[in-house]
């Protein structure tokens, strides 16, 4: 159903976004049979196809040399797609004004190069009569020819063409310079955020805990062994007490990705680090990415929690889990537990936090939103979640959702950058 559905939906409007980036880079801007034009064609039936080979290379199995090899070009024109088109659709504003300011220089100039009325009509007068004056030699009178005017100039390149490819030479650079930007930002690596949190019943003892969220770190065919290392290092500089991964960790199995996840046992902090499932985990096989991570030194929490200097650590499945049997089971993590303690929950997605509120918690660290990777994603991430990044309140509980570390699909952010975010806890009673 999932399919049919992106069949009768998606893939008609991708081919008619392709139709129109074509027209306005290539159809509008080139000459009929020219190498550019053929270059534009060509590249207007791959790009797509190595997009379309990205997304599904992974989900049908395919060998994962094969993954890497469509993953960069297919994901990264994703990405460009998007924004070309957006600036192609800013250029639509201005192409017309482009126009008409040309049109009207065009005018002035023709008016400017005119001789003033006065003198024009006087000499125009002197030279017709002149012209018409008879020339006698000897016996013969013959008729003095106008003289000839200049030859005109070589026409011009239409005003239409030079707009066309005005405005797509600068949607190009603007497009292409915010995916180049995005991409640097990726590869960069996230940078720390920190928010300090107070809780309630959190007790003195426990003031100014800190407690390093990193979710979404998202290892696959394009973020591997590198991106891992630089979460690992930038998160072992803040010197947390304790490590919180909150899910979608990978997109790829065990067998591809093992390696790319090796870094995360140099994690270091004085509480350890702990684990629950993304959604992407059951994609990928999250039993044994479960297991792996434990053999790595983090400590899954499978619908479990654990007793920490003062509050309670749980952490549940997440939802992506139901369809195999694994879902969340909050009763299991939260529901026999002392409630004068504070609690802190690892959850993936924001949306569970109502069951967090009618569990008692008193603070949720969730990630999954991305903050929207692509702007302007947030718009539609805020559609199908409370809180898309940042700390908010509902009742009693705190909600606080990382954008993440890594990234899905292309490996590009546009206003909303990856980061590690050191959370500190604050006592009411310190």
């Amino acid at each position: 159903m999932g399919f049919a559905l992106v069949a009768i939906v998606v893939l008609p409007l991708f081919v008619l976004v392709h139709r129109y980036v074509w027209r306005r880079f290539v159809g509008d801007t080139t000459a009929a049979g020219s190498p550019l034009r053929r270059a534009g064609t060509v590249a207007a039936y791959v790009l797509p196809l190595l997009s379309v080979g990205a997304l599904v290379s992974g989900r049908t199995g395919a060998p994962f040399w094969l993954q890497r090899v469509l993953a960069w070009p297919g994901y990264l024109w994703l990405a460009a797609l998007l924004y070309l088109t957006l600036a192609l659709l800013v250029g639509e504003a201005v192409r017309p004004l482009l126009r008409g300011l040309l049109a009207r220089r065009a005018a002035g100039t023709e008016t400017a190069t005119t001789v003033g009325p006065t003198e024009a009509t006087a000499g125009a007068s002197t030279a017709s009569t002149a012209s018409a004056t008879p020339v006698t030699s000897g016996a013969n009178t013959r008729t003095a020819a106008p003289p000839t005017a200049p030859p005109a100039p070589a026409a011009a390149p239409s005003r239409r063409l030079f707009v066309a490819r005005a405005v797509g030479g600068a949607a190009a650079v603007a497009g292409l310079g915010t995916v180049g930007y995005g991409t640097y930002g990726v590869l960069r690596g996230p940078g720390v955020k920190r928010v300090t949190i107070p809780l309630a019943r959190l007790p003195r003892s426990a003031h100014g805990f800190r407690i390093a969220v990193v979710s979404d770190i998202h290892l696959g065919p394009i973020l591997g062994r590198a991106h891992t290392q630089r979460i690992v290092d930038t998160v072992n500089r803040t010197q947390p007490d304790l490590i919180a991964v909150v899910g979608d960790l990978v997109d790829g199995s065990v067998a591809d990705l093992g390696p790319a996840a090796e870094p995360l046992a140099g994690l270091r902090s004085r509480h350890g680090a702990f684990f629950v499932t993304g959604n992407h985990e059951y994609y990928s096989g999250a039993a044994q990415w479960v297991d792996h991570v434990r053999e790595l030194g983090l400590h899954p929490l499978e619908n479990a929690r654990v007793e920490i200097n003062g509050f309670d650590l749980a952490g549940v499945n997440d939802i992506g889990g139901e369809s195999e049997g694994q879902g969340p089971d909050f009763d299991r993590a939260l529901g026999d537990r002392d409630r004068s303690r504070a609690a802190v929950l690892m959850a993936h997605q924001p949306v569970v936090i109502d069951e967090a509120v009618a569990h008692g918690v008193d603070l949720q660290l969730s990630g999954h939103t991305h903050g929207g990777q692509l702007w302007p994603g947030n718009y539609i991430a805020e559609l199908s979640n409370p809180t898309v990044a940042g700390l908010e309140r509902y009742g009693d509980t705190q909600l606080y959702v990382t954008r993440g570390a890594g990234a899905w699909g292309p490996p590009v952010r546009v206003g909303a950058p990856s980061d590690i975010t050191v959370v500190e806890l604050a006592s009411k009673r310190a």
